[in-house]
């Protein structure tokens, strides 16, 4: 679901366009009224005129856009910028947003480039040139959750924000077919539903909370740790609260928040919280762990974009401070909303105005650090709307709502299964187990995640992402490096991988020097592990020969220019030298000279093959007596 109806339903955002005359009169009057399926048809029967202007076209992509049909949207935003007229810089945001909801992230970065000409100072604008990778950096993210449709939800109504509390599971729902149907989306009014949490991690068959039910929307819910106190969403007409408009003779509600208190296992003395009005909304509430912050969604006088997250503080006597709003480390020009503060102070929240897949993503924030919001990845995120994320320390599950298959369904959302890698360091020579050997994980791209010493085991040991494989470099003083991958782990599973190193005393035979050249990736001047190996043995020969010296002869394949070529075979040079004297080997007995491609070691007739390029990218080495 884009945005939650109750954060948008009675609230007054349409403005009197220009655009506006007596042809588009009677549609536009629906679409005031936010009866957008309704008003479809009428938009839609506009566009056979010939004089049919870019305002019909984005009308209609506005309806498409919230009855959730982001491909009807897409077509329609793209009529309304084909015809040539002048666009404001939402439009382009909202034509982008739409584009990677339907996961056509090119054309969506052409008009977010837009939008950012537009507004180069917009946040949103900002982020976006900031990071142009953004799509991988997403996706690189690793699995934090597990993700799965509930069996609770309804077969063709919406189905959102639900929170455990205690054993019972509250969320808001449209399947009560006895309610009045409301114009957005032709679906009944909302209602709190629960269903008791069962102790094999099942749910049983949800009931309505009849004493919170009234004939407008109610939901989403946030309960006190106790479980006495709830705070809930409904609507201002809930409490005979609204603003009348003459002009199209309609009364124009507010989003409201309300609170009630169990008394004899019985919701009762609903109240409204005081700071409603009639001026704004003031929507899903979210109470943290000790019952001092009560933390909402509001687009009232201070707000940073459309909708944004604010907190006031609650009383000892049950009064409540000012609502302070979160600032603009975590609210963008976009919106943000759906918040949720865990145990540990950690604020989970849905925002279209953060760099993320589509729609709403959600993120996280330490709240006792005010760290920046990160994106929790995939599954928990897709292209479109995923929001309402809350979490259960004591039954250690989650939820998250999403209409990522159609309607909005709610996803339980469990850790990821932990995947574990021991390895045990031994040496080849006597099967000794080595304490203090160095292990370095890295990912498939060689980047290196976490690395420890060996303990007196000669074990180390790594939680890792499941599903994945890895790199391992195990390095221990006097033995040659070693470099090896592991098979994928599956998630809840542990590898145990055995490492012999070789003593380097056994690799060199006495009275006998033998050192191959070292070989470098094409373009780099950085040492491989393979190249480490042999620069161990370098390494151990100098030290236990001190009228050893070394010069280094460092060169590159033909490609490229000869004088980018001497320059690269320095840095070549200066790499290796570098290494062995960072080993302990003091700098005068080790020198290096840069040679370009002038002493080729493999020269090719015609056109060289990779690899024997690949033979002439080397360091060499020239053993001599001091």
């Amino acid at each position: 679901m884009k945005k939650n109806i109750l954060l948008l339903l009675f609230v007054l955002i349409v403005n009197i366009i220009s655009a506006q005359n007596k042809d588009t009169k009677s549609a536009d009057k629906l679409f005031d009224r936010y009866e957008f399926v309704k008003a479809i048809p009428q938009y839609l029967k506009l566009t056979e005129k010939a004089d049919v202007d870019s305002y019909v076209y984005k009308r209609l992509g506005e309806c498409y856009y919230y009855t959730y049909n982001t491909v009807e949207a897409e077509n329609w935003y793209a009529k309304a910028f084909q015809s040539g007229e002048k666009q404001d810089a939402e439009s382009y945001y909202r034509y982008a947003h739409i584009l990677k909801t339907n996961k056509k992230y090119n054309e969506s970065d052409e008009q977010m480039s837009i939008f950012s000409s537009m507004k180069p100072t917009d946040r949103r604008a900002v982020a976006f040139t900031k990071n142009p990778n953004y799509l991988s950096k997403l996706t690189a993210i690793d699995e934090k959750f597990e993700v799965e449709k509930m069996a609770i939800n309804s077969s063709d109504k919406s189905d959102f924000g639900a929170l455990l509390s205690g054993n019972t599971l509250y969320f808001a729902s449209s399947r009560n077919v006895k309610n009045a149907i409301y114009g957005w989306k032709k679906e009944p009014y909302l209602d709190i539903y629960q269903s008791n949490y069962n102790e094999d991690g099942t749910f049983g068959t949800p009931e309505l909370v009849s004493e919170l039910k009234s004939k407008y929307h109610e939901g989403p819910v946030s309960v006190s740790k106790d479980g006495n106190t709830i705070y809930f969403s409904s609507e201002s007409f809930k409490n005979n609260s609204f603003v009348k408009d003459k002009i199209r003779k309609l009364k124009l509600g507010q989003v409201y928040l309300f609170k009630a208190v169990k008394i004899n296992g019985k919701w009762a003395n609903i109240e409204p919280l005081p700071f409603n009005s009639n001026e704004y909304s003031t929507s899903n509430p979210a109470i943290d762990k000790e019952g001092k912050f009560l933390y909402f969604t509001s687009n009232r006088p201070g707000s940073v974009g459309g909708l944004d997250i604010w907190k006031v503080a609650i009383n000892s006597d049950g009064t409540y401070g000012t609502p302070e709003n979160l600032g603009d480390k975590i609210n963008t020009e976009g919106d943000e909303s759906f918040p949720f503060v865990s145990d540990e102070n950690i604020l989970y929240f849905a925002s279209d105005g953060l760099i993320g897949f589509g729609g709403f993503d959600i993120f996280s924030a330490d709240l006792n650090t005010n760290s920046e919001p990160v994106n929790l990845g995939q599954p928990v995120n897709s292209e479109k709307d995923d929001f309402a994320f809350t979490f259960n320390n004591e039954k250690s599950i989650g939820f998250l709502s999403s209409n990522r298959l159609g309607n909005d369904n709610i996803f339980s959302s469990v850790p990821a299964k932990i995947a574990k890698i021991t390895t045990i360091v031994s040496s080849t020579k006597d099967k000794s187990l080595l304490s203090g050997a160095k292990v370095v994980v890295m990912d498939e791209s060689n980047v290196p995640l976490e690395s420890k010493m060996t303990n007196a085991s000669g074990e180390a040991t790594f939680s890792v992402a499941k599903n994945k494989s890895y790199k391992m470099e195990v390095y221990k003083d006097g033995y040659v490096l070693k470099t090896l991958t592991s098979e994928k782990v599956k998630g809840g599973s542990e590898i145990v991988i055995n490492v012999e190193l070789d003593p380097i005393d056994v690799v060199v035979n006495e009275g006998e020097i033998i050192l191959n050249p070292i070989y470098f990736e094409f373009d780099k001047d950085v040492i491989t592990s393979e190249g480490m190996s042999e620069l161990d043995k370098l390494v151990y020969m100098m030290q236990n020969n001190a009228n050893l010296k070394i010069n280094v002869k460092s060169h590159t394949d033909s490609r490229g220019t000869e004088k980018y070529n001497e320059n690269l075979s320095e840095r070549r040079a200066n790499s290796t030298v570098q290494y062995v004297i960072s080993k302990g080997i003091s700098s005068d007995r080790i020198s290096g000279k840069g040679f370009g491609e002038s002493e080729l070691k493999v020269i090719c007739p015609k056109t060289c093959t990779e690899h024997e390029h690949s033979l002439n990218r080397r360091s060499e080495f020239i053993i001599e007596k001091k």
